[in-house]
């Protein structure tokens, strides 16, 4: 019996695209916490330290219970690195490569969503959009290596600082987070170039390839597509309040920007930190100093994170937008959202408010068992808890305090924001036409 090609395909992949995606990413973390428990790797290391510095690096969160940079010997800082570019990488070539090669492509449902979500007119050059892709990721680190040169190399000498500087340019572009120092940038606060080179690279790798991609090919505000036009307006907008607002209720404040005398100097911090926020766990100034407003705006852009098919987490910018543009919508009693001469369907606004959902139940849920299993401040705690789920990286100084259990949820928490995006929006991209259709009804709200 002759069997056609595409049943043998269909027949094949019988695991689901999400469940291969979460399978990847974890053995990809359980390789890696067993490359970090190898003799002469790091000073000793309990299976928890390596599966929690491995989990961070794959899901590219910047956390850490010890110091990468004096902890791990350079064999070491080399396994850190190359999970940190294969998970920074995952999240923007999964969706062509897994969801494409693993047969997902024969699927008509499925071309139309790696269409749209790389916002492409056809899928036959998914692979050499990879391509292209990879050649884009190279050329920026390896420019962002050569500028931090400049800084590391005069510090540390030629080889040392050659590879401080590959490390944290990896790290910044894949918007990890981590540093090779115990405080991560604060000693280069007020260093122009690395104020400039580190949230250059963070904010290229997290707008997103689609936007990318319009910003290379496209180059015409007109004709960008709406998804390109809602991430780069509402990352402008959202750089310039975090930056302005750190700026203004930190100004003062001894323990960050207080103990510095020049404008410039201040400025510099609260761009640097303003941009970081929402993507990278770098930082210039004591985080735990910083003023409970601070405090709590710094959660806020942490879960709204960067843009989609990035390397960045959160619920995404483009969907913090469609909340706000259908919250706009209802109050104007408008049955239709609109932005830049386009309309945003129901279902959009339904995916929205689902990827929203979940994403406050899983905050919620880590946010309770963590206090249960940890004792300690609570904004620290929710802070640390935003900082897992955006894979930011940013901590208030309780990471290395946390016992088994409390390890235990923020390894969940950065696996579930790292995987659990692409993993519901192929969900929500699957349509299954109902069957059955009842008749409406009213439900009293508010």
């Amino acid at each position: 019996m002759k069997i056609s090609l595409p049943q043998i395909s269909t027949r094949k992949f019988l695991i689901p695209p999400p469940a291969v995606l979460a399978a990847t990413y974890a053995i990809l973390i359980i390789t890696g916490t067993c490359l970090l428990k190898l003799p002469d790797v790091s000073q000793p290391l309990t299976w928890s330290d390596a599966l929690f510095t491995a989990t961070s690096a794959v899901t590219v969160t910047g956390l850490s219970v010890v110091d990468v940079g004096s902890h791990f010997t350079l064999f070491g800082q080399i396994v850190v690195l190359v999970l940190i570019q294969l998970g920074g990488l995952g999240l923007m070539t999964f969706a062509a490569l897994v969801l494409s090669v693993l047969g997902l492509p024969i699927d008509i449902p499925h071309r139309t969503y790696l269409r749209e979500d790389l916002n492409q007119t056809s899928v036959g050059d998914l692979l050499q959009l990879v391509k292209i892709i990879l050649r884009v990721v190279l050329l920026c680190e390896l420019i962002g290596a050569i500028l931090l040169c400049f800084v590391f190399i005069p510090d540390a000498g030629w080889a040392e600082g050659m590879w401080q500087a590959l490390f944290h340019s990896v790290s910044a572009f894949n918007n990890a987070g981590f540093s090779l120092f115990p405080n991560s940038m604060t000693h280069y606060a007020t260093n122009p170039i690395v104020n400039l080179t580190i949230p250059g690279l963070l904010l290229i790798g997290g707008v997103g390839f689609s936007v990318l991609s319009d910003l290379y090919y496209v180059r015409r505000w007109q004709k960008f597509s709406l998804h390109s036009k809602l991430m780069l307006t509402g990352s402008a907008a959202l750089i310039i309040w975090s930056v302005f607002s750190f700026a203004l209720l930190e100004w003062n404040n001894p323990a960050t920007l207080g103990h510095f005398p020049g404008i410039f100097d201040k400025l510099q911090i609260s761009w640097f930190q303003g941009t970081t926020t929402r993507t990278a766990g770098f930082n210039t100034t004591d985080i735990a100093g910083m003023h409970d407003s601070t405090t709590l705006i710094f959660i806020l852009l942490m879960l709204i994170g960067g843009g989609s098919t990035s390397t960045a987490g959160g619920i995404k910018v483009t969907t913090f937008i469609v909340l706000l543009l259908a919250t706009i919508a209802f109050f104007k009693r408008r049955q239709q959202l609109h932005a830049f001469g386009r309309s945003i369907g129901l279902e959009e606004v339904l995916k929205v408010l689902a990827l929203t959902m979940i994403s406050m139940l899983v905050v919620a849920m880590s946010l309770f068992l963590l206090t249960m299993a940890h004792d300690g401040d609570f904004l620290d705690m929710l802070f640390e808890v935003a900082s897992a789920f955006g894979t930011v990286g940013l901590s208030r100084g309780i990471t290395p305090e946390l016992n088994d259990i409390g390890r235990a949820v923020i390894i969940f928490t950065m696996f579930v924001g790292r995987v659990g995006p692409l993993t519901l929006g192929f969900f929500l991209a699957t349509r299954v036409p109902p069957r059955i259709r009842y008749p409406s009804s009213q439900v009293y709200l508010g």
